[in-house]
């Protein structure tokens, strides 16, 4: 039978899948016999259309409720949980269910988050589970002694099981989450629970050692997480907060996590137990959704995942900062959730709705803007690749030269020439905390780096993928990071950057076995920068910025130093640049970003610990030293009480005695309760010499003014290769 014309235009404007157009339009001219003109116009207006209909999952529930109940493990121990199911279902109704598995405290800490983020899914049809890692939150039982452990992976097995045998559960389970919850939704993949059919993982890394918040590319690094982490570990269970010596004595007086990171400053079993990479990713076959932001420092797992991952693949990678794109900051914000929720039919419902037929990579193409830490809205557009790496990308190098020029050609061979770099400890403070975020104009740090600039661009230049930079280098001292930043520079002189990494001198060989780098030799210092995209105006140039420091994002290494790079010769120094057409056909579009539903329990917040409220930096001419001190505050609204926290850290370092740079954190946590005022607070201290890293760290409870508990941990650890 011939199907008017017309129709198919319909269908594929409200048809239920969004490959439904590209189907038809494929089989238009043989199927329907048209004449080639009438099928090319035909085709111009399903394409118009289907860019214009983006289609979206209609919720089923109006609206849903929160069930409060345990999970028993094996062992006695029972795991709180949050149950949000729709509400008004029917006795026999069967859902999937979807798991989130965080220590961030469901009854108080993220409860907000958790009602916005989940009702989406449970509208649409399915049951969510909220669940309190062992010995954190309401869950029973003594918390973990790191993140990730054997512990929390089993519990995560009888958790998926259990959940799976529920009267109103239909046998499938999904897991989700960002960060910790990305984290261990990839964790729990890789050991293959039966009813784990498929995850979502946002902002998340498979490879420990080199991403992860402890050793930002395998060099050391704190930040505020290793403050706050340990202080909320130290929390009883809301709302009632029971300050008994039993409650106590499992959390409060639970070592800090950062004092055993610490000690395992090199890779190795320590971090590949719970990491897939490098070497089990053949053994990973649960289906996969991964969500990223090229201003979060987990976003490289996302190619990764691409390139050596055999199991269902799909990614949107945006403009963000470690966030949910439906609460992006910086913009563009998206509903990614109706996509996320296309990929829970396909798996957990067994819908048929052409999602594995669709481009599986979904990328904001960043456009050029000023630097600026407070930039609302990213300017670019979205483009879809079938695959990755791209198939249209190609590699463009550029050599260093002795002009500090980057040109098409290599040098000439007749010799090496020496660019010699002294070792400034203090730069670093305009690249932010993990390549990415709070990222202002470059040209102070690049004042202190070797640059090198391309000429003006004669047309618009878009890259895609993971620039990389070889360097051949030495140092007159044992050990030496590297630091490669990539940056656009525009007419009027601002530099913008768009990434960079880090690799140290003593990992040149696996950072698994760092070795002393001898003085004056050099090395081939091979640096991938993090995943990026850009398009750089024509007229404005590319610039590569080299440096040995990038404080206060990565601990100072120890010595006084002059560096060089060498250029010319068969190896001589280079920047590799993944080219992509500057323009792309296909364009995904999202629907309009659904509203969060009012919140029952009369939540509210505001403000945040980070990013900080103030930043500032000061310098001591006379000593010179640099200090950097950021502040933050949050403040939180319950039926039961109110909640505060309060984060505080300073950096300092002196360029002329590196070896002596030092952190020093403040943090609490101020519970107040109708006739109880609770306060948790900790000191946090770290500070170095040429050998070791001294820990101080200090926990207090007080309650109504009195002090009731306080517990200090110290000790020395000698630096290895960091």
């Amino acid at each position: 039978m011939r199907v008017p014309r017309i129709a198919i235009v319909s269908y594929c404007y409200v048809g239920t899948g969004r490959n439904a157009c590209a189907t038809v339009l494929h089989s238009m001219k043989a199927n329907l016999q048209l004449p080639t003109r009438v099928a090319l116009v035909l085709s111009l207006i399903l394409f118009i259309a289907t860019g214009l209909a983006t289609q979206v999952t209609p919720p089923t529930s109006a609206t849903m409720k929160k069930v409060q109940t345990t999970i028993p493990m094996k062992d006695g121990v029972r795991l709180a949980v949050n149950l949000y199911m729709p509400e008004g279902a029917k006795t026999n109704d069967k859902f999937p269910v979807i798991l989130e598995y965080l220590p961030y405290r469901k009854d108080d800490w993220s409860l907000a988050r958790d009602w916005n983020l989940h009702s989406y899914f449970v509208r649409r049809g399915y049951v969510t589970a909220r669940v309190d890692i062992r010995g954190t939150g309401a869950s029973e039982g003594n918390p973990p002694d790191r993140e990730y452990s054997d512990q929390e992976q089993q519990d995560g097995l009888e958790v998926i099981d259990w959940l799976s045998k529920q009267a109103w559960s239909n046998g499938n389970v999904g897991m989700m989450g960002i960060s910790w919850g990305g984290f261990n939704a990839i964790q729990m993949a890789l050991l293959h629970p039966p009813a784990l059919k498929a995850i979502i993982a946002a902002c998340a890394t498979e490879e420990l050692f080199h991403d992860d918040i402890h050793y930002i590319d395998g060099l050391m690094h704190v930040d505020e997480y290793e403050l706050g982490m340990d202080l909320q570990l130290g929390l009883t269970r809301a709302p009632d907060f029971p300050t008994d010596h039993k409650s106590l004595a499992a959390r409060f007086d639970a070592a800090p996590w950062f004092l055993l990171y610490l000690r395992q400053q090199r890779d190795g079993p320590f971090w590949r137990r719970a990491s897939v990479a490098p070497n089990r990713y053949a053994d990973y076959k649960v289906p996969t959704f991964l969500v990223g932001g090229f201003l979060d420092g987990y976003r490289d797992s996302i190619p990764r995942f691409f390139e050596n991952v055999k199991a269902p693949v799909k990614a949107i990678l945006g403009p963000w900062n470690h966030t949910f794109p439906h609460d992006a900051d910086p913009g563009p914000a998206i509903e990614w959730r109706d996509e996320a929720t296309r990929w829970w039919d396909y798996w957990l419902k067994g819908k048929q709705n052409g999602i594995l037929d669709e481009p599986r990579f979904e990328v904001y193409m960043r456009h050029w803007y000023a630097p600026d830490p407070n930039i609302s809205e990213v300017p670019g557009e979205w483009r879809a690749e079938k695959s990755w790496p791209p198939l249209d990308a190609t590699k463009e190098t550029l050599f260093l030269e002795r002009d500090h020029s980057l040109a098409a050609v290599p040098p000439a061979t007749r010799g090496a020439a020496q660019q010699d770099l002294k070792y400034v400890p203090s730069i670093g403070l305009e690249a932010g905390f993990w390549w990415g975020d709070f990222t202002t104009d470059q040209r102070p740090i690049d004042a202190y780096s070797l640059v090198y600039d391309s000429a003006p661009l004669a047309k618009d230049t878009a890259i895609l993928g993971w620039p990389r930079v070889i360097l051949q280098a030495s140092a007159n001292a044992p050990l030496a990071d590297w630091f490669a930043r990539l940056s656009d520079v525009a007419p009027d002189g601002t530099v913008t950057m768009i990434t960079g990494a880090g690799q140290s001198g003593a990992q040149v060989k696996g950072a698994s076995n760092p070795t002393d780098l001898a003085p004056g030799q050099a090395y081939q210092i091979s640096i991938e920068l993090h995943v990026t995209s850009w398009v750089f105006p024509a007229g404005h140039k590319i610039r590569l910025a080299i440096s040995n420091a990038l404080w206060p994002m990565i601990w100072p290494t120890p010595y006084p130093m002059t560096t060089s790079l060498y250029l010319g010769g068969t190896d001589t120094s280079r920047l590799e640049l993944p080219l992509v057409p500057s323009e792309s056909s296909s364009r995904p579009r999202y629907p309009a970003i659904e509203p969060a539903p009012p919140m029952p329990e009369h939540v509210t917040s505001k403000g945040d610990t980070w990013p900080p409220q103030d930043w500032t930096v000061t310098r001591d001419l006379m000593t010179g030293t640099t200090r950097v001190f950021w502040s933050g505050n949050d403040e939180s609204q319950f039926p039961w009480g109110r909640m505060k926290d309060h984060e505080q850290m300073s950096y300092e370092v002196a360029d002329s005695k590196p070896e002596t740079s030092k952190v020093h954190g403040e943090g609490s946590t101020t519970v107040e309760l109708p006739n109880r005022v609770l306060l948790w607070s900790v000191v946090l201290d770290i500070r170095s010499d040429a050998k070791n890293f001294y820990y101080h760290f200090e926990r207090h409870l007080t309650e109504n003014g009195k002090e009731i508990r306080a517990k200090a941990w110290d000790d020395t650890i000698p630096r290895d290769h960091q």
